[in-house]
């Protein structure tokens, strides 16, 4: 759904039916359209209010991850009370990470609402905890904590945070991969390069080096992806060694 002009002078049509959207995923009326409007913005349009700042949901999206750790983290305050400072981080860490924000943005269909130049395959899979984010920032400016906190426990908290389940949950295998060459004293190390080969779009391949001797390669669209995919393959050819 695109919202051609000026969005906050849009078409009845149109305008209504991005209200009954945002109600529908909302699960109550929103009171100032123009901040959703504005959480479904994307930075290629371009476009700047009167006094000249740019309009886009960087800024909501900035104001949503700190509502959201706030709300998730007073729920793990809540729910888990023997949990010392260090469990309820790693908790929390779970719960907001890139990959589940990117799944509740899509479960919900954000996309379908934002307004950009860029076409929509061309985005990558964080566009949709940017927005799902933003969103969030914009629930807060139009209704305050309460309705904020309402919402993520009803989008976020019910229908996919299970303590036990999440307790058993790897964040990052790179970090995995990290502690254990360091108890075992063994040296290690990324080898990172460029990696063009046929692609459109640049990818990085990785060579994941312990004691002396390549463990694993990967290749995706970022360093830190590959370097993440690279640590998972070799954190599970190190377990299976270790069971023989």
């Amino acid at each position: 759904m695109t919202f051609p002009g000026n969005i906050f002078n849009s078409h009845p049509k149109e305008d209504g039916d991005f209200f009954l959207g945002m109600t529908r995923i909302l699960g109550f009326k929103p009171k100032k359209i123009e901040l959703y409007k504005r959480a479904f913005l994307h930075r290629s349009v371009n476009r700047k209010d009167k006094n000249g700042h740019p309009m886009n949901y960087e800024r909501m999206e900035f104001l949503g991850d700190s509502m959201l750790g706030t709300i998730i983290s007073k729920h793990l305050y809540n729910e888990v009370p023997g949990g010392d400072e260090g469990y309820l981080t790693k908790m929390r860490s779970k719960i907001v990470s890139r990959k589940h924000l990117n799944e509740l943005g899509k479960d919900l269909g954000l996309l379908n609402y934002l307004e950009s130049r860029i076409p929509k395959e061309h985005f990558g899979e964080n566009i949709y905890g940017n927005v799902f984010e933003a969103l969030v920032g914009a629930i807060y400016l139009d209704r305050g904590y309460d309705y904020c906190e309402r919402f993520i426990q009803n989008r976020v908290i019910e229908p996919y945070v299970d303590i036990e389940q999440l307790e058993g949950q790897v964040i990052s295998y790179k970090s995995l991969v990290i502690e254990w060459c360091q108890k075992q004293k063994k040296e290690f190390r990324f080898e990172v390069y460029e990696d063009t080969g046929r692609d459109a779009l640049k990818h990085f391949a990785v060579k994941l080096w312990i004691d002396g001797q390549i463990r694993a390669k990967a290749r995706a669209t970022s360093k830190k992806k590959a370097e993440e995919k690279a640590s998972k393959r070799a954190f599970f050819a190190l377990q299976g060694k270790r069971k023989k």
